[in-house]
């Protein structure tokens, strides 16, 4: 695969579009690197395509859905074609369209692909456009003005796998496949393991999110725990909201904490020597349990003016700070055992102030 079409998408492109992500994939051993960020190239497009606000929802859904049935090696037709053309069109970013541009690309680069790393591949990006297909048909259109929230805590807990868990059970099968023998735990475990992982960051981004995730229909705190506290979906963009919701946001931050405690165990299970690997999981973990401290913090959590947001000149402490520690298990430890301490000393504060 070093035709010139994959060197730009898996290079150029992907870091154009993969933002802070790029660090992550471009550290990864070279078996999983194109495997893995041709997934997160395509799924990028679809997610792209699904919030192109320009365009109604239900257009948005159909053209989502044949781009996964495009993935899937299905053909694609020159109205659908056409159609990828004119949703590129309206792109206001210009890494964003020239994505959509390149998905024909990525499909052909696809079909190069060993029958494994493919099949894995057209796994995952199905399973995340699921995610999406479930929040434009769950949500309101953004410019509606209504909002309508996740029903159960069940609810919740399946969007996160469908949008992220996923992801981790994905990068577990990318492992077990091309470094063989690497992981201290059982498959099974590692695999559980990688879905928790997974939630932990994504449930990372919907507290740090739901203020601005409120301002377009979406609420993913579940109706269920809003009305332990007397509240609905549309009273959380009022001034107080921050204060009125802060148990449910404090008990959804103690899940997520028990969501890193697993991604952690993961990345421990990673020998010290596979350097490249440990940090690429490390990473991400860092970050999380950064805006999970800013997060707790925040007395503003749901006002989309405060958002709790790791700076990029902190990303750059935390990956300076990572190289010792992650060739020693005791350094990682006591440094994951601080954040939890003072996540966890600060929900304790929280909770006796509400």
């Amino acid at each position: 695969m070093t035709v010139p079409a994959g060197h730009f998408l898996l290079g150029p492109l992907l870091k154009s579009v993969s933002r802070s992500f790029y660090l992550t994939l471009r550290i990864l051993p070279a078996g999983m690197r194109d495997p893995v960020g041709l997934a997160y190239l395509l799924a990028r497009a679809a997610d792209t395509i699904a919030d192109t606000t320009l365009i109604p929802p239900g257009r948005r859904l159909e053209l989502l859905l044949g781009l996964r049935a495009q993935v899937n090696g299905e053909p694609g037709g020159g109205a659908l074609d056409a159609a990828m053309i004119d949703v590129a069109s309206q792109q206001t970013q210009a890494d964003e369209k020239v994505l959509l541009e390149s998905v024909p690309a990525a499909l052909a680069l696809l079909s190069r692909f060993g029958d494994a790393d493919r099949r894995a591949v057209r796994g995952i990006v199905t399973t995340l456009t699921e995610g999406m297909e479930f929040d434009l048909r769950t949500f309101p259109d953004e410019t509606s003005g209504q909002v309508a929230a996740l029903t159960e805590w069940d609810e919740l807990d399946r969007y996160t796998y469908l949008v992220a868990g996923c992801v981790g059970e994905f990068w577990t099968a990318m492992t077990l496949a091309h470094m063989p023998g690497v992981l201290k735990a059982s498959p099974e475990m590692m695999t559980a393991r990688g879905i928790r992982f997974g939630k932990a960051l994504q449930m990372t981004n919907i507290l740090r999110d739901c203020g601005k995730d409120l301002r377009i229909g979406r609420c993913y705190l579940p109706a269920v725990l809003l009305r332990r506290q007397g509240l609905r979906a549309e009273e959380l963009a009022a001034p107080d909201a921050s204060q009125r919701a802060a148990p449910v946001l404090l008990e959804l931050t103690r899940t997520t904490l028990a969501y890193f405690r697993d991604a952690m165990d993961y990345t421990l299970a990673i020998p010290a020597l596979s350097l490249r690997l440990r940090l690429a999981c490390l990473w991400p973990i860092m970050i999380g349990l950064e805006t999970m401290s800013l997060l707790v913090c925040n007395d503003r959590w749901l006002d989309p003016a405060s958002v709790s947001k790791v700076r990029r000149g902190d990303v750059y402490r935390i990956i300076a700070l990572s190289l010792p520690m992650a060739l020693s298990d005791a350094m990682l430890r006591a440094w994951c055992e601080r954040m939890f301490k003072r996540i966890e000393a600060r929900l304790v504060a929280a909770r006796v102030n509400t």
